[in-house]
């Protein structure tokens, strides 16, 4: 919390990328590891997405499908 306030939903958000905004433009060294860190994020999602579309889980791949036994 900000001295006292808490922004939620899209106000959140919206500080949220301000903030990253903000921090880009004035750390250098933020901006290479906010690009190393976006690159390797798009790479392991890249990698996850090809992952799933070739070997998708099945029903019968899942142990437990019902964990809390609820109806």
């Amino acid at each position: 919390m900000l001295l006292g306030t808490s922004f939620k939903g899209k106000a959140g958000l919206l500080v949220a990328i301000a903030v990253v905004v903000v921090l880009l433009m004035l750390f250098p060294a933020y901006r290479w590891f906010f690009a190393l860190s976006l690159g390797l994020g798009i790479l392991v999602a890249a990698i996850l997405f090809l992952w799933h579309k070739r070997r998708p889980v099945r029903a019968e791949d899942v142990q437990d499908k019902r964990p809390l036994k609820l109806d």
